[in-house]
C-alpha cells in the first residue's frame, strides 16, 4: 500500500493550486487498488473539501499517516514532518540562499525530498510544470499593463476571471494598437505566451521581418537564445555550446529593444548566462520598450529592470530610466515592470488539471512499477538526511558557502 498525502498549501501568499485534482485522485485509486490517498482540509485550495469527498476521498488532517506527501510550493520549515517522503518547488536547486535554510530542515529531519523542476526524462526533458500557464498569464498581464501604461484599455485582472476560457474572452475584446513585441524563450513558457498573443490576434513574423519594419497591426516575433546572444570571439556557436559555456557569449538583444514596444520574458535563465541588457541602456532614447512582462522572474540579473517580484495583488511597478529606481509605473519617465513570481496562481483550476495530468501520467506510475524509467530517482535530492549524488553540487551551499 503507499498512502499519499495531499498537503495544504502554508506558504505565503496564499496558492490555491494542487496536485491532483479530485478527478485524478479518483483515476488513481481506480487504476491501483494498493494506493491510499488522504486529503488535508484547505480552505485556500481551489479544489473545495467537498469535491474530494463527493469522489469518495478521505479528507483528514492526519499526514503523518501518509508515506508520500503532495504540495506545490515551498512547505513552511516547521510545517515539515520528519521522515516522509515530500514533492514539492523547493527553490534550491539553483543555490537560492532564501530557501538554504528550507534545504538544511529537509535533511535534519531525514526526509526523502523530490522536486516538481527536476522530474524529467532519461533525455532530461521536463515531464509536470506550470510553465504554460505561467505563459498565458504572463503575456496577458503584458499586455494589460500596456493598456494601462498608455492608458489605451483596461482589462481585467486574470486572478478575477474564472478560467482559461475567460481570459482569452477577455483579451479578445480589446483591440490592440500596431504595437511590436518580443518573446524570449521557446520552452513551455514561450509556448504557453505565444499561444495567448496568437489568442490576441497578433501577428507572429520572423525575426529578420520583425526588425526594421512597420505594421498596421500588432506583431510579435518569438526568439531563442541564440538569436539573443552571440559568441564573444566571434564563432558560431549552437543552444548545446550555450548552455554548456554560457561565459563564452554576449547578449545580442539591443536591437530588439530598439523596435518592440513589449518585451514577454519567458526564456530559461541558466547560470552564468550574458544580462539582456543594462540598467544604464534603458536611459538610451533608441530604448523603446515601455512594458517587461518578465514571466521567467530572476531577480536583478539578466533583466536589470526587475528589481523585485511583484504580487498578484498589485502586479505592475515601474523603473526610472534616469535613475534605475523603482517609481509609479504611470509616471511619464518609467518603464512599466509585471513580475508577479506565480503567475499559474491566477488559473488556478486550468493549472491544477494541466498540472495534474502530467503528474498521474509520468509520476503516479512509478510508485508503482518499480521506478523503472527512473523518474524518481532523478528527481530525489535528498536520502537517509544526505544530499543524494545527483545533487551534491549543493553540498556547499547547504554549508553555507
Amino acid at each position: 500500500m503507499t498512502s499519499f498525502g495531499i498537503i495544504k498549501e502554508r506558504k505565503n501568499p496564499p496558492d490555491k493550486r494542487v496536485v491532483l485534482t479530485p478527478e485524478f485522485c479518483q483515476v488513481i485509486k481506480d487504476e491501483y487498488s494498493n494506493a491510499q490517498i488522504i486529503v488535508e482540509p484547505s480552505d485556500i485550495r481551489v479544489f473545495k473539501d467537498h469535491e474530494y469527498q463527493e469522489k469518495g476521498l478521505l479528507v483528514s488532517a492526519s499526514m503523518e499517516d501518509c508515506e508520500v506527501l503532495l504540495g506545490v510550493k515551498e512547505v513552511p520549515i516547521e510545517a515539515l514532518i520528519a521522515n516522509k517522503k515530500y514533492f514539492f518547488f523547493s527553490h534550491t536547486i539553483k543555490k537560492q540562499a532564501y530557501n538554504r535554510d528550507l534545504l538544511r530542515a529537509v535533511l535534519e529531519k531525514n526526509i526523502s525530498l523530490f522536486d516538481h523542476e527536476v522530474i524529467t526524462s532519461a533525455r532530461g526533458q521536463r515531464l509536470v510544470a506550470f510553465g504554460r500557464y505561467a505563459g498565458l498569464v504572463g503575456a496577458y498581464n503584458g499586455l494589460r499593463a500596456y493598456g494601462l501604461k498608455h492608458e489605451l484599455f483596461e482589462l481585467p485582472k486574470a486572478s478575477d476571471l474564472r478560467d482559461l476560457e475567460a481570459l482569452i474572452a477577455a483579451i479578445k475584446s480589446v483591440t490592440l494598437p500596431p504595437i511590436k513585441v518580443v518573446l524570449t524563450g521557446v520552452g513551455r513558457v514561450g509556448s504557453g505566451a505565444a499561444e495567448l498573443l496568437d489568442a490576441a490576434g497578433v501577428l507572429k513574423v520572423c525575426p529578420d521581418h520583425f526588425m526594421g519594419r512597420h505594421f498596421t497591426g500588432p506583431v510579435y516575433t518569438q526568439i531563442d537564445v541564440l538569436e539573443y546572444n552571440k559568441r564573444s570571439d566571434g564563432l558560431v556557436g549552437d543552444k548545446k555550446d550555450f548552455f554548456d559555456n554560457p561565459e563564452a557569449y554576449v547578449s545580442n538583444f539591443l536591437p530588439y529593444t530598439e523596435e518592440a514596444d513589449v518585451f514577454i520574458a519567458g526564456h530559461f535563465y541558466g547560470q552564468g548566462a550574458p544580462a539582456f541588457f543594462k540598467l544604464k541602456d534603458i536611459q538610451g532614447p533608441h530604448f523603446k520598450v515601455s512594458v517587461i512582462a518578465d514571466v521567467s522572474c530572476d531577480i536583478g540579473h539578466p533583466i536589470p529592470t526587475t528589481l523585485r517580484a511583484s504580487t498578484i495583488a498589485d502586479p505592475i511597478y515601474g523603473i526610472d530610466r534616469e535613475t534605475g529606481k523603482e517609481i509609479d509605473f504611470m509616471h511619464p519617465n518609467a518603464i512599466a515592470v509585471m513580475a508577479v513570481d506565480n503567475l499559474p496562481c491566477e488559473l488556478p483550476r486550468d493549472a491544477s488539471e494541466g498540472f495534474g495530468a502530467a503528474f498521474l501520467t509520468h509520476v503516479i506510475p512509478a510508485f508503482f512499477n518499480g521506478d523503472k524509467d527512473g523518474v524518481l530517482a532523478r528527481a530525489q535530492m535528498t536520502k537517509n538526511g544526505k544530499l543524494t549524488d545527483r545533487y551534491s553540487y549543493l553540498a556547499s551551499y547547504v554549508n553555507g558557502k
